[in-house]
């Protein structure tokens, strides 16, 4: 089946979080956190190597929407149930619907660090994704020196599969470093 027709929720519950795909005018909570949390997130993420003007934020929502409808990449934003905050952001990506497959990527606000909040979210996508997407592997690959995300699947019992040995760039892409690859399968 194309992977267009797949009925895919807008909005996923944890016990404290809505889980809800990117629309528009999400730009300004999506740029705000990644100001307040722009040292935290620069060593490990390219995206923030530099701080984003609101309408950068605003275009990758609204690219994040297009690639949700499209089923390219599933990205949902994550907000507190009680306060509407805006928390993260957490999401499918280099979905394979040929075996299916996918990688969970996802990044939080420095100020809701801690709580576990991400590792509820990334239960939450895990669940959807083996059980509803009927995927038959879910990753997580993160830069090996990254102990705060290779906690999250470690906390989640996903098996570390390997190491791979000067995989990528630094997210300035300054030096090589060694990517975890965490699964369910």
């Amino acid at each position: 089946m194309n992977p267009i027709l797949y009925e895919i929720p807008a909005v996923l519950e944890t016990e404290r979080l809505l889980l809800r795909r990117p629309e528009s005018g999400d730009g300004k909570a999506v740029n705000d956190a990644v100001k307040a949390s722009i040292q935290e997130l620069r060593p490990w993420m390219p995206f923030a190597q530099r701080i984003p003007t609101v309408e950068d934020s605003e275009i990758n929502c609204r690219e994040a929407y297009s690639s949700f409808i499209n089923r390219v990449n599933l990205r949902y934003l994550l907000f507190h149930k009680e306060t509407n905050a805006f928390i993260g952001s957490s999401g499918f990506h280099n979905i394979d619907w040929n075996v299916p497959k996918c990688e969970i990527g996802y990044w939080i606000h420095t100020t809701y660090s801690g709580y576990g909040y991400m590792t509820e979210a990334v239960n939450k996508l895990t669940q959807f994704a083996l059980s509803d997407l009927k995927c038959q592997r879910v990753e997580i690959r993160c830069e090996a020196k990254n102990l705060k995300s290779r906690a999250i699947p470690e906390k989640l019992e996903f098996a570390l599969e390997g190491i791979l040995r000067n995989d990528d760039l630094s997210a300035d892409g300054q030096h090589l470093t060694d990517t975890c690859i965490y699964a369910k399968t």
